[in-house]
């Protein structure tokens, strides 16, 4: 097996990209950075990939195992063809030290087997933090009822807007209702500038869920950031954004939506399916922690 770290990261894009195209869905947060930083519009925070760590495993056949990390976040991986090589794993892990790795993202099976792997090599633990499934759509269900108006956000928005986004984010990573209280406008000027979020008004004009896309891939296009705030729940509007936003991504092109959500909510997982997604994969995002001090 070879083992070949990249600094250019157009090289990689030519080396890496018709692989994991092969699962597009599967794939959309190596490929979604990948293009991000292929076209190099955006350089801000994670986003430059003179900070990245970019690796191919290979063997006489071709890329058998592909890894990229843009820190702060995991690693991600995709084995070719999600054929899981044990020598090409071992393959990375030697190749990996002297690397900070803080977690691995990616199918369910291949972050398992990395993580063990790693585990003994660097006398580390690890936890779950999020069993994920992959879902994608090609079409809305028709008998879907799409209350309310979506519309995309904008500055006006931000009396309330910086809210929903920090209580997303303390669902997202805690579970809970613990959230910061937003000190500056400048991150969430940012995304309403990306016009790529959405909310659905009721039929009072009041705001009372949101949606919108992340990466845009060559067919598919992830749906992501859905929130409606506890006093809105239940009343059908989390169901009509997602399938209105979905609706619109297909209008605009894309062949398919795709989404990841979390298996410990099962309402949200029935919602999806309702709406027209199905599952590609199961992914975990697993952290890495040092190991307790024995006593």
């Amino acid at each position: 097996m070879e083992f070949k770290t990249y600094t250019d990261v157009h090289e990689f894009y030519r080396d890496t990209y018709e692989v994991l195209m092969r699962h597009e869905a599967q794939n959309m947060i190596p490929l979604g950075n990948l293009i991000i930083g292929h076209e190099g519009k955006d350089k801000t925070d994670w986003r430059d990939p003179a900070n990245w760590l970019m690796i191919a495993i290979s063997d006489a056949e071709g890329i058998r195992l592909t890894a990229i990390m843009t820190p702060p976040h995991n690693i991600t991986l995709y084995a070719t063809d999600n054929i899981l090589n044990p020598e090409a794993v071992d393959c990375l892990i030697e190749g990996l030290d002297g690397f900070e790795i803080p977690g691995v993202t990616t199918e369910k099976s291949l972050a398992e087997y990395f993580a063990k792997e790693y585990k003994l090599r660097r006398g580390l633990t690890y936890r779950t933090v999020m069993d994920q499934r992959i879902y994608e759509l090609t079409a809305v269900n028709p008998d879907i009822r799409k209350t309310g108006t979506v519309r995309l956000l904008d500055e006006k928005d931000m009396h309330f807007f910086p809210y929903w986004v920090e209580a997303f984010s303390a669902a997202a990573k805690y579970g809970q209702t613990q959230m910061h209280i937003p000190q500056d406008t400048e991150p969430y000027l940012y995304r309403i500038a990306s016009k790529k979020l959405y909310v659905l008004e009721n039929d009072d004009g009041i705001p009372v869920s949101m949606a919108g896309y992340t990466r845009e891939m060559e067919n598919a296009i992830g749906v992501a950031f859905v929130y409606t705030p506890p006093y809105q729940c239940r009343k059908g509007y989390a169901t009509s954004v997602v399938a209105q936003v979905s609706q619109l991504a297909l209008e605009k092109g894309f062949s398919k939506c795709v989404l990841y959500t979390d298996l410990a909510n099962p309402t949200s997982n029935s919602i999806y399916q309702k709406i027209g997604y199905t599952p590609v994969c199961d992914s975990l995002h697993l952290q890495f922690e040092p190991m307790p001090a024995s006593h």
